[in-house]
């Protein structure tokens, strides 16, 4: 393996050189010298298909960049993932989402044991409780059936399972309803449960530790709202189940231990929508489909571990990404879900990707001397035609795009999806190659006006299709893009499974709350800013007491 600085590395040295002379290539040249670039430049895996011509990228950029990676070694730090090698450094664990998806007859040590065994034992634990909660036989505390989930957390315990459920709402029980509290913000809380009937109610509270502040206050606040209705403090046991690690907290709340759902320390937030933390998506669609789900991202991680790089989506996609930050100097990656069932994954992936590659320092504790994760963004489309695709087409900002659509509509109403894909194509083809001044003149349109209604063009994307939105294909974007984290992490040699940047914050609040519920002024030792801002709160608050 390489071990020296990457920016000192002869691939990236290469690229540098390479870059200064592609830089300003325009990829109306690139499409009219290569009759077969768009055939060339696709890839196939999992049920996803990746075309990939439209990147300011040539043969030489990809040999380049595969170049790179074979000097980062990536193949070793993939087999090293798979295995269960301690790669999170800095927290010396292993890092093993991918066995959360592995069948009953793989075996995966983690220090000896093998973890497969005790996988299938929660899933099977969770497919029993599932089934109870659809058919009925799961009862509240009086005897009647639950009519509402309500899951409570937040960060992955939250955005995997409410993206996932919205992702899957097809395949969803209608006879259910679902909502997600997550912020601590009283308002989130309210307003999930202002409807709610407590005797039909069921609470699903995720916290690894049980001692997440955000979600420990809500489930607090659920639990006092169940129990001013119902009374019993016996009751918490059939509204509340748990899926945490820490069973006397568990315990300490009210929750019987038997409906506690554990996962393992090798298993990080946001990598964890597949484990019991999935446990409301798995209500909503039924133990049948989740596990269909899993088969979606075992797919996928079998793709990224066996295919070679050359013609693995999540290397080609996390290779083509680094190039655009490393010396395109673009900071952010629109990602443009073209279907309405998709519309919180670009929040999911806001924390998969700049939690896990938000980082400045490498493994060897030095600092970085060139850029790490993009800033992600997006919106269904068409939604974002109509609001921010504008700075896309004629900004002075590159952003690359991912646009993600499917061959057949879950709901097929008259020629709508023909006109949403349409709108997928036509997209990817006015970014990439523009409008000349020269077409615009042709029309006939006034001098004035020609500068305005001039499209550059040479803007990048990726096209990812897969034939229907199902539970599969859902699984394998999610690891798509998991592996294509990945695979930057390892080039840009930092940890993307740890999140040492959240905390301080925490920490700080910690310190301030006191301060801000202080029945008696307190001595304030902040800086003079944050003081006046706690003073400024203090006096509201007092007025809002009285």
């Amino acid at each position: 393996m390489n071990r020296s600085p990457l920016t000192q590395r002869p691939a990236w040295k290469a690229l540098a050189m390479h870059y200064q002379e592609v830089k300003n290539l325009h990829l109306r040249e690139l499409f009219a010298q290569d009759p077969q670039r768009s055939a060339r430049l696709t890839c196939e895996g999992a049920g996803l298909y990746l075309d990939y011509s439209k990147n300011r990228i040539t043969d030489q950029t990809l040999h380049l960049l595969l170049n790179l990676a074979n000097e980062a070694d990536l193949e070793q730090h993939i087999r090293a993932m798979f295995r269960g090698d301690k790669i999170n450094l800095t927290e010396d664990r292993a890092v093993l989402h991918t066995a959360l998806r592995a069948p009953r007859d793989r075996s995966i040590e983690v220090d000896g044991h093998d973890v497969v065994p005790d996988i299938h034992a929660v899933l099977d634990r969770l497919s029993v409780f599932s089934d109870q909660v659809r058919n009925g036989a799961w009862k509240g505390f009086t005897g009647k059936s639950i009519r509402t989930v309500v899951n409570i957390g937040i960060g992955g315990s939250d955005l995997g399972p409410v993206m996932a459920y919205e992702a899957l709402k097809a395949y969803a029980t209608r006879e259910l309803v679902f909502r997600f509290v997550s912020n601590v913000d009283g308002t989130d809380f309210a307003e999930a449960t202002r409807d709610l009937n407590p005797e039909e109610t069921l609470f699903i509270v995720s916290s690894k530790t049980f001692t997440t502040q955000e979600t420990m206050t809500n489930a607090g606040t659920a639990r006092a709202w169940c129990l001013e209705a119902l009374k019993e403090p016996a009751a918490i046991a059939r509204h509340f189940v748990a899926v945490s690690t820490n069973a006397a907290k568990v315990a300490e709340f009210g929750i019987d231990t038997d409906n506690r759902f554990g996962f393992w320390d090798w298993v990080g937030g946001r990598y964890s929508m597949d484990s019991a933390i999935g446990l409301a998506t798995m209500i909503a669609i039924g133990p049948a489909n989740f596990r269909r789900l899993l088969a979606g991202l075992y797919a996928m991680d079998e793709h990224f571990r066996e295919a070679p790089l050359n013609q693995n989506l999540p290397v080609l996609m996390g290779l083509i990404g680094l190039w655009y930050t490393g010396f395109f100097d673009a900071q952010t990656v629109a990602v443009l879900p073209y279907d309405q069932y998709l519309k919180r994954f670009p929040a999911y992936l806001q924390q998969l990707v700049m939690e896990s590659n938000g980082k400045s320092t490498t493994l060897d504790g030095a600092q970085v001397n060139y850029q790490t994760s993009a800033i992600y963004f997006g919106e269904p489309g068409s939604n974002g035609q109509h609001s921010f695709y504008q700075l896309i087409h004629q900004g002075t900002k590159l952003i690359p795009c991912d646009f993600i659509a499917f061959g057949k509509s879950l709901n097929p109403l008259g020629h709508h999806h023909d006109l949403l894909m349409s709108n997928v194509f036509a997209q990817a083809e006015a970014l990439a190659f523009g409008k000349t001044a020269a077409e615009v003149k042709a029309e006939g349109i006034a001098d004035g006006l020609v500068p305005h209604r001039t499209f550059e063009g040479n803007r990048p994307s990726n096209v990812i299709l897969a034939e229907q939105l199902t539970p599969e294909s859902l699984g394998s974007l999610i690891a798509l893009y998991e592996h294509l984290v990945f695979t930057q992490g390892a080039i840009w040699n930092i940890d993307s499974f740890d999140q040492w940047g959240v905390e301080l914050g925490k920490v700080l609040a910690q310190r301030i709350l006191p301060e801000l519920e202080s029945a008696t002024e307190p001595e304030l030792k902040h800086d003079a800013s944050t003081n006046a801002l706690i003073r400024k709160y203090r006096g509201w608050r007092q007025e809002q007491r009285f």
